[in-house]
Order: C-alpha cells, then structure tokens, then sequence
C-alpha cells in the first residue's frame, strides 16, 4: 500500500511539474509582452530600440549592399525625395535571412486559413512576438527588397490594430479626415475632385500636410491624374490653368516624347501638392471606340500601349512619384463595373497576346503599384470579380509583378453582387490584395479585425499585405 501511494505520489508530482513547465513560461512570456508593450521606445546609437527589444536601425542598418547608407540609382546617399529602383527584380540587393529559416504559415492569397496568435487575435495593443529575420518566402528580391529588413523591423512592433489599418486606402472623407487617419491607422486616402474643388495649390499643400502630421505611420495620398476626362486636380482651375491633355491626344500629337513631358509635368504638380501615387496610367489595349474604356487608352494596340506605359512610369519615378498600372488584367472592350458585372469570356491566350503585354511592360519599367478590376475573368475564375480572384493575382504576381497589389473602388455595383456572405474587404484580402480602397473604411477595419480573430484571415496574410505597404513606404522615403 505505501508503496503504491509512494508511486501516486510520484506521478502527481511529475504531472504537477510537466504542467509547471508549459504554463510558466507562457505566464513570463505574457508579462513581458504586457510590459514591452507599455515600454516608451529608446533611442540608441544608430537606430531605434522598439518596445520588442529589436532595434529598427534608422541610418545605422547595413542594408543589403553591406554599406549604412542607402544610395539611389545614381549611387549617392538617398534624401526624403529618394526614387525606388525602376526595374522588377534584380536590381536591388536581395536581404537574405539567417540560415534555415522559412515563412510561418501559409502563402498570401492561397485561401487557406491559419489561426492567428492569441495576442493578436485577441485585439490588443501587444505588438507581434517573434524572430527578427524576414520569412524567406517573402525574400523575393522585388523592387522594395533593400528595404525589406527596416519594413519588417516595424512590422514587428505593431499591434494587430495598426495593421488592420494600414491594409486600408481609404475614399477621403470630406471632414474629419485628419482624425480618422489617426483612430483607423489608416495606410492611405484616395483624393477624388471634391478634394481640390475650389482651393488654392497652397490650401491643398497645407490641408494634406495636416493629414500626414495626424498618421502614426506616413501615409499613401493618391489621385486618378489621367488627362482627358479623369482630372481630379487639374480639372480644378485654380490649381492649374488647364486640365492635362488625354493621352491620346498628347500622343497623336508629339509621340512618346510629348507623353514623356507631360508625365513629368503631372508629376510635378501632384508632388508639389502633396500627393506621391497616381492613379494611371490606364494599360487597357481597345480599339472599339464604343467601349466604354475606350476615351482613357491610348487607343492603339498593345505594343504601342506597352511602349507608351513604360515612358509614363519612368517619368513618374524621376519626379518622384509612384505610378499605377491599371485596370489588371484588362478591360477590353467590357462593360463599366461602376454599374454592373464585367464578364470577359475570353481564352487565355487572348490575355497573353494582348491585354497582358502594356502591364508586362509597366512592369519591367518598374511600376510600383497595380490596380485590380472587378471584371469577371471567366478563364481564370468564372466565380469571382478579378479584384476578389486568389487565381488572377497569382496570374499578375507570375508576370513578374512584385510591388503593391489595389483593389478598384470596393463599393462599385460589380462588387456589391459578390460579397452577400462575407465582407468585399476581407475578401479583397484574402485574395491577393495588399491595398483595399474603401469608401466605408471604418466598416472594413471592423470587419478584418473580425475575421482575424474569428480565424477567418491567417494572421500571416495581413502581416504580407502590411509589410509590402511598410516596404514601399521605406522605398519612396515616407518611412526613414
């Protein structure tokens, strides 16, 4: 008897301590989090030690290239006005993690679910624990890459809630805006007419300025400039005595060399305002002049439109700002998805041979963003707008594309018939997107922090989506 109670005893205790062993250190491990969380950041030689305990070097961090200052095309010390590299792939120093190690989880945009870490799914403001190294599956030596390590850097000091923010490209509201860029984190606001109507240059500096002095994180500020009939800033006089010409007519004109001047001009203005993404150029390829895409092409044929994207992207990026290659994969001569669904039943072949081939070009001129459609790409996936379709992102991503992938307008009518079940912004992300641009943000920060905690987003899918945002931050100098 005493000995089978001795052996009772013994095993009691061997469970008492294997338990000890499990609960302690997640006991230590939650204080510590709650106390990084409230630790004010200390500045340290050379860099900045976040609450984590990781330094997120400013200056300091050997970028790369092995050297602490980071350098431009031209090989001098980036400024505040520094030009990402203008080619996909290849021409910035790949960072490289420690040896071993992998991505967490599973790949953006597969549709698979992952439950996400209790400290984040639980809504607090305990920035994410863990190693220092970036994913290896996320090293894709893109056009961010030597930016990779800063962006990630600040990606593990953010809560949940900055994250879920920053993932929003926000439809600006006409009051109160510097107020919700701060409540929602928001990543950035899209600038329609109403934003420059009736206001000076001056007043339209200064008001954006306001905006970006609110934001804990920089934000993106992006117009559709165009020309022709999308003029958001120069379609207002008081900023620009003329609105800007449509491309066609620039270019039946003076040919690529006058659609290389305006370019730089447009970029110019919208730089000296404030704004640093424009929305264009339109890579549509239509000949239809009925179509309702038509008025905003070039009008030619794919290899002219190539050429003529191309031009427009590099003189974005010599005046310092970020183009957009848009309407992926290609309007055609489809419908408007403003007011109703787009289905284009063409075979992929038709894609590759033509509409794909002006963003292909974009893209090797270095375009730093795409704009999603919602038009239905039946030899992909019949089932989904493009701007919800896991399989025509992963089309776009083996095009070679590496920089932010937008999503159109969530609110337009062709989206609205798809998202019954589940909100267009968690669906947005979940297919692919980096940028969701809303009208109703604060509904669809709600509804990623929802799904994020409900298990619905990998945590991982966010953290992908956020520091590919953190990277082009960095890259267009909005983040030092």
């Amino acid at each position: 008897m005493e000995n089978r109670e001795s052996k009772k005893s013994t095993r009691q205790g061997k469970r008492r301590l294997a338990v000890a062993a499990v609960v302690l250190p997640a006991l230590i491990a939650m204080l510590c989090s709650s106390c990084a969380a409230v630790v004010p950041e200390e500045s340290g030689a050379g860099g900045t030690t976040t609450a984590s305990g990781i330094q997120a070097t400013v200056s300091g961090t050997t970028e790369a290239g092995g050297s602490t200052a980071e350098t431009t095309d031209g090989g001098t010390a980036a400024t505040d006005t520094q030009t990402p590299p203008h080619t996909q792939g290849g021409t910035q120093a790949e960072e490289t993690t420690a040896a071993g190690t992998t991505a967490a989880g599973t790949t953006k945009g597969t549709g698979a679910t992952q439950t996400p870490p209790k400290t984040q799914a639980q809504g607090t403001n305990a920035p994410t624990q863990s190693g220092s190294a970036v994913p290896a599956a996320w090293q894709d030596g893109g056009i961010f890459s030597a930016y990779y390590s800063k962006a990630y850097a600040r990606l593990q000091a953010m809560s949940v809630e900055e994250k879920a923010g920053q993932v929003l490209l926000a439809r600006c509201p006409s009051t109160g805006a510097a107020e919700a860029a701060a409540q929602f984190h928001l990543g950035g606001y899209v600038l329609f007419g109403r934003d420059f109507q009736g206001k000076t240059a001056d007043e339209v500096r200064k008001t954006l300025a306001s905006y970006q002095a609110a934001a804990d994180i920089p934000l993106m500020l992006a117009t559709d400039e165009e020309g022709g009939t999308v003029v958001r800033v120069s379609g207002n006089a008081g900023i620009r005595a003329e609105k800007f010409r449509a491309p066609q007519e620039i270019y039946a004109a003076g040919g690529l060399d006058a659609i290389r001047a305006d370019a730089a001009e447009k970029a110019a203005l919208l730089v000296s305002l404030g704004v640093n993404v424009n929305l264009a150029p339109v890579c549509d390829v239509t000949s239809d002049k009925s179509a309702y895409i038509y008025p905003r092409t070039l009008g030619r044929g794919a290899e002219e439109t190539g050429a003529y994207v191309a031009a427009v992207i590099k003189a974005f990026h010599a005046g310092n700002l970020s183009g957009t290659l848009k309407h992926f994969p290609g309007y055609g001569g489809n419908a408007d998805t403003h007011t109703g669904v787009a289905v284009d039943s063409r075979p992929l072949s038709a894609f590759e041979s033509g509409d794909f081939l002006p963003f292909e070009e974009g893209i090797r001129a270095g375009a730093d963003c795409v704009l999603v459609s919602h038009t239905i790409m039946e030899c992909l996936d019949a089932e989904h707008p493009a701007s919800l379709s896991p399989a025509v992102h992963q089309k776009l991503r083996e095009l070679g594309f590496t920089g932010l992938v937008m999503t159109d307008d969530l609110a337009m009518d062709a989206i609205k018939k798809y998202a019954e079940e589940r909100d267009p912004a968690v669906q947005a992300l979940l297919a692919g997107n980096d940028l969701l641009l809303l009208d109703d943000y604060a509904a669809g920060y709600a509804e990623i922090l929802s799904a994020l905690r409900a298990g619905v987003i990998p945590q991982e899918t966010l953290d992908h989506a956020v520091f590919r945002v953190l990277s082009w931050k960095y890259a267009r100098g909005l983040l030092k």
